[in-house]
């Protein structure tokens, strides 16, 4: 498994979802993580799913954010993801 480098964006953020779903625990971060999944792979970050039933863990995520907060799931969702995708498009940078 790849170290995950805390300098890069939302490095916390993926943290915090790997360890989640390690743990059987389904929260935003892990969905999150999950949305990102097979990047993450490619990139060497060993992701468990422990939830391997459901193809769409995007729509978890975003039902998930529209239980808290149904007004604001779409721009938490859409934030949520650009921190992905930063951390995403980082770690490609770095390992190169």
């Amino acid at each position: 498994m790849v170290e995950i480098n805390d300098a890069l964006p939302g490095a916390d953020l993926i943290r915090e979802g790997l360890n989640d779903l390690a743990n059987g625990v389904e929260s935003v971060p892990a969905l999150l993580v999950l949305v990102g999944a097979p990047r993450l792979r490619e990139l060497g970050i060993d992701v468990v799913d422990p939830f391997p039933d459901d193809d769409f863990p995007e729509h978890r995520l975003y039902d998930r954010l529209a239980a808290d907060d149904a007004d604001g799931a779409h721009s938490s969702y859409n934030a949520l993801i650009r921190r992905l995708v930063s951390f995403e498009r980082t770690a490609e940078c770095v390992s190169d």
